[in-house]
């Protein structure tokens, strides 16, 4: 047993990997960089040009609001960290106060970060909306299609993140929040190996606003853990996987570690007089835990199978998400 252990160890820190130096080419963000902010490094970057570009963010909290516009190349940005295998070792925090109440023109203008870029990657860094209960305040708007989040952590209390538009891969991530924080309308998102935690109770972790029959949006949770954040007021049985948005909504829990504070019916309607619920798809397979027991909604079901990436994401997913963080 001990050699096992000792082995286990060993493997662990073999594939424990550290990223401290910018890769070359990579424009250079905080103490020491060319940039003192993000904004101005993606502001430096051509939008038209098809060279591949890359930003290396130096350990510190930035705070700021972060507006990626649409381009034609390849955009990668990285994180300081000494363990790229993860979100745990993160040094680099992008962080704003923003919400509708407080007078964001929308709700995904209250992102921290809006990520309009197609091709684009992150590792390696913390994105918190910082506003907190009391309104809508994203910290990521994703709205790009082959975009991909490794070892990233999200932070928010209501609708932290904005999978709208595209296909999408968070791996190895971080997602916090309480209400509605796992949301969108048109966006295929695979999230995968992942730790979602929920800071207090009452509120469901995703929304699906999938708007009809054929709309492609489907969010499927694979491998992941639900569980209360290291301050969660959440108690047993007060939060719920999901609630439809959109009567199309379309969600998928799979092989994930489910906390007792998964509420025994698992799903609950949107509100009892628009409850959506009459066309959903809001589906389980072999989830364990606690929270992954009980009678579950009448307008949920049990899938028959496990549910791949490639039929989420398409055969061609390999061209640009970063396998080597899947589970």
């Amino acid at each position: 047993m001990h050699y096992l252990i000792a082995l286990t160890s060993f493997v662990t820190a073999a594939f424990a990997a550290s990223r401290t130096t910018p890769p070359s080419g990579a424009i250079t963000v905080g103490s020491g960089g060319t940039y003192s902010t993000i904004q101005a490094a993606i502001n430096s970057l051509s939008t038209t040009s098809s060279t591949a570009q890359s930003i290396f963010i130096y350990a510190g909290t930035y705070n700021e609001q972060v507006i990626i516009p649409a381009r034609s190349a390849a955009l990668t940005i990285y994180g300081y960290t000494t363990d790229t295998t993860s979100y745990t070792s993160n040094v680099v925090t992008i962080q704003h106060s923003s919400s509708l109440l407080s007078g964001a023109a929308s709700d995904e203008a209250s992102g921290t970060v809006q990520n309009t870029a197609a091709n684009s990657k992150f590792y390696n860094v913390n994105i918190k909306n910082t506003y907190g209960q009391g309104s809508q305040a994203i910290a990521l708007a994703a709205y790009g299609t082959s975009q991909g989040y490794y070892g990233v952590g999200l932070y928010g209390y209501q609708d932290t993140l904005l999978s709208q538009i595209g296909n999408q891969v968070y791996a190895k991530c971080y997602i916090e929040g309480a209400v509605d924080f796992i949301f969108g309308q048109h966006a295929r998102a695979w999230i995968d190996g992942s730790d979602i935690r929920v800071s207090a109770g009452g509120g469901a972790i995703t929304a699906s606003g999938r708007p009809s029959s054929t709309d492609v949006s489907y969010y499927v949770i694979n491998k992941s853990s639900v569980a209360a954040s290291g301050s969660s007021t959440a108690g047993t049985g007060t939060v719920y996987l999901g609630r439809p948005w959109a009567e199309y909504a379309r969600v998928l829990f799979q092989d994930t570690v489910l906390s007792g504070i998964i509420n025994s019916a698992g799903w609950e309607v949107w509100s009892s007089s628009t409850p959506n619920t009459a066309d959903v798809s809001f589906e389980e397979y072999g989830n364990t835990g606690a929270g992954a027991s009980g009678t579950r909604a009448s307008f949920s079901s049990k899938a028959s199978s496990v549910v791949t990436i490639s039929t989420i994401l398409g055969s061609t997913y390999t061209g640009w998400v970063d396998t080597t963080y899947l589970s």
